[in-house]
């Protein structure tokens, strides 16, 4: 993944369900270091990976159907 990425974000502490954000660092301390839109004003959080879903907002491209993976 390449980073800074555009996610949303899933995190009960916060009560956050889907929020935009953008992710900047995945840190090996483990947690997540993002940047999210409180009310009209941008805050850079650390979110607990543990404790923390991120999804990114861009899907994925589809795979041809014609494409066969080999088992």
């Amino acid at each position: 993944m390449e980073l800074p990425a555009e996610i949303l974000i899933h995190n009960a502490l916060l009560g956050m369900k889907g929020s935009k954000g953008t992710l900047l660092h995945m840190s090996e301390l483990g947690f997540y270091e993002v940047n999210c839109h409180f009310g009209d004003k941008v805050h850079r959080i650390l979110l607990p990976i543990s404790e923390t879903a991120i999804i990114l907002r861009e899907p994925e491209e589809s795979m041809p159907e014609s494409l066969e993976i080999e088992r």
